[in-house]
């Protein structure tokens, strides 16, 4: 699988124009979670993990469906939040995270490549330079 180097990734987090304003960043985790940091470092938003999984360390489905691993510890009702994965495949993870936050007044995407109301790239799959 081809790769990115950190600076081009990088390079795209600093460009992204993100004009909306959010209350939370929500890190679907472990994909979400250093996109979510780098995010925070511009937007200076609280950062809360959903732990939701489905696939393997190798990108093969774990389970039918996406599963909620460990339950929701923060307050979500009414906030705008931005919600963040590292990759948006088929989808079906950002679905079920919408459906399990749906008493928020606002959910906007971000996936470092894929599918989102914003998106670093969107293309074949390649590694992140993160994942050692």
């Amino acid at each position: 699988m081809e790769g990115k180097t950190f600076e081009e990734v990088l390079k795209r987090f600093q460009t992204i124009q993100i004009d909306e304003d959010f209350d939370l960043i929500v890190a679907i985790a472990n994909g979400g979670i250093v996109p979510a940091a780098i995010l925070n470092q511009r937007l200076q938003k609280e950062i809360c993990l959903l732990k939701i999984n489905l696939r393997d360390e190798y990108q093969h489905p774990k389970y039918d469906h996406p599963k909620l691993i460990a339950p929701i510890d923060f307050e979500y009702s009414g906030k705008r939040i931005l919600l963040v994965d590292d990759r948006i495949k088929t989808g079906s993870t950002i679905v079920f995270a919408r459906e399990l936050l749906k008493e928020a007044k606002l959910i906007k995407t971000f996936a470092v490549n894929g599918n989102a109301d914003y998106a670093l790239y969107d293309e074949a799959c390649f590694k992140f330079p993160w994942i050692l």
